[in-house]
């Protein structure tokens, strides 16, 4: 299927976009060439996943997952950082954003499928040793491929993400409530029931809105790179749905997936370090519930990235990068 090609390839009224080229070219700061690989969830055909591959071939393989509304393109500041270091960098794009093959129908987007297109991800390249690195809906689908295939990882640097599981010892722990209770109940912070129904509503999805939002002023050239992928809103069904597949309750079917992997999480015993911003209330208390409840996470010193928001790769993506090299370099001088 060519670029811009919207023949439907799953059934007659299902189709699958592919964002033109020339939507990318000349993007600042992202000078790297592409490179695609055939992923399969089930119930669904194979398609074409996008991503990143920098760094030296034989380097340590960092694996940097991004979340809503954002590609790869987040990560250019600390791809920078990590390529001087001798690492090899992969960063794909989720299905349904960047480069990567976008179904138009919202519904053929699940936290299940966004698990196992990354699982694929993971087997076809036969990556191996991964320094996994994530953020936003990153951590879930991250975390997620780490449970299906725990071999394949060395250690684990998480950054202002969420594993929402609706579980009761949650209350107290999260700044963005979202815990059952024992009567059949449930908290949840009311900014992320707006945000859950902003997205589910809005007539529009324009991915810069949400950057200018958590990050300021950035550049005209770097807010268009965000819109990039998003020609029209023919190819943001990924985009759209990927928030209301937010768990809400302990009956809904992420929570389930979140539950089964921080269970496995409990059992992982590698290298886990927290780095979160100062700056994200939406994700603030998580780096405690991961410290806690990891094995590989304790007795670390856990940096937080002052002066930096939600999309800390934005905000202060050199000095994630050093964290994330420095990390790498010490666990595997000690292990």
């Amino acid at each position: 299927m060519s670029s811009g090609d919207r023949r439907g390839t799953l059934s007659p009224d299902v189709a699958v976009v592919r964002t033109p080229d020339e939507r990318f070219a000349g993007l600042v700061d992202y000078p790297f060439e592409p490179n695609y690989v055939s992923v399969r969830a089930e119930g669904i055909d194979a398609l074409r996943m996008h991503y990143v591959d920098t760094g030296p071939r034989d380097g340590p393989v960092v694996l940097l997952l991004h979340g809503q509304p954002t590609w790869s393109y987040l990560y250019r500041k600390v791809i920078a950082v990590l390529a001087q270091r001798g690492l090899r960098i992969l960063a794909p794009d989720n299905i349904g954003f960047g480069r990567s093959d976008k179904p138009t129908q919202a519904t053929r987007y699940t936290y299940r499928r966004h698990v196992d297109w990354m699982t694929s991800f993971v087997d076809a390249l036969d990556l191996r040793e991964v320094t996994l690195v994530v953020q936003d809906w990153g951590g879930p689908i991250g975390l997620g491929t780490l449970a299906a295939r725990p071999q394949r990882f060395a250690r684990v640097v998480a950054s202002n993400t969420v594993l929402h599981t609706s579980d009761p010892s949650l209350e107290g722990m999260l700044t963005w409530a979202n815990f059952g209770t024992g009567d059949g109940r449930v908290v949840l912070e009311e900014s992320l029931l707006d945000y859950v129904a902003y997205c589910q509503r809005a007539p529009e999805l324009v991915a810069s809105t949400f950057l200018y939002s958590a990050s300021g002023a950035l550049a005209p050239e770097v807010l268009a790179a965000y819109d990039a992928p998003f020609p029209d809103q023919t190819y943001t069904a990924g985009l759209r749905q990927m928030t209301g597949l937010i768990p809400l309750s302990r009956h809904d079917p992420g929570a389930t997936i979140g539950r089964a992997t921080m269970e496995a999480l409990g059992r992982w015993d590698r290298p886990f370090l927290t780095a979160f911003s100062d700056g994200d209330p939406a994700t603030r208390g998580w780096e405690t519930v991961f410290q806690q409840r990891i094995p590989g996470a304790a007795g670390r010193v856990h940096p937080t990235i002052a002066d930096a928001g939600h999309f800390v790769q934005e905000d202060k993506g050199e000095e994630l990068g050093r964290v994330v090299a420095d990390f790498i370099e010490v666990s595997r001088r000690t292990s």
